[in-house]
């Protein structure tokens, strides 16, 4: 059983209870993909904003710049490998992942869901530091957003007017 803990920091988010059932889902995908074990774990996502996500950025890895997702794993754990009682924290900017929802023309809740797969993979030792880790980082991405019904993150959505 993985347990989820909600913290939103920013009120743009609203309700955390919104977003367990998103969060949840994306857990279980992720699981079911990497067929890890069912054992008690313990997640953090911390819903923010862009000005705190940018400390935080600024702070822990030397960009001062707001980002969509920062990952923090609790314990170093090479891909594949069973989590152990605690995964870590992710924590999500509001503002940047809605600007980048309507920039790639794409619905916020489905940008949302491939932060939170893309942050967990990252918890679960998988990076995109070389071109090989991204591929399968992306392609293990794909696919689990795939069967959460979430169209491929990586193609580029035209919007109506864009030739206009």
């Amino acid at each position: 059983m993985i347990t989820i803990d909600i913290l939103t920091e920013s009120p743009l988010w609203g309700d955390s209870e919104t977003y367990e059932t998103l969060a949840q889902s994306c857990v279980d995908a992720v699981w079911a993909r990497l067929e890890l074990p069912k054992k008690p774990t313990e997640l953090s996502l911390v819903l923010t904003d862009d000005a705190s996500i940018r400390t935080i950025n600024a702070e822990w890895r030397n960009k001062d710049k707001a980002t969509n997702v920062l990952s923090f794993p609790a314990f170093d754990i090479a891909p594949g490998d069973a989590p152990g009682p605690m995964l870590g924290d992710i924590i999500i900017a509001r503002e940047t992942v809605e600007r980048e929802a309507q920039e790639e023309n794409k619905s916020f809740d489905q940008h949302l869901h491939h932060m939170i797969v893309h942050g967990l993979l990252h918890l679960l030792g998988y990076d995109h530091e070389d071109d090989e880790e991204a591929e399968e980082m992306e392609g293990l991405e794909r696919e689990i957003l795939h069967a959460l019904a979430i169209p491929d993150p990586y193609t580029v959505h035209s919007t109506d007017n864009e030739n206009d």
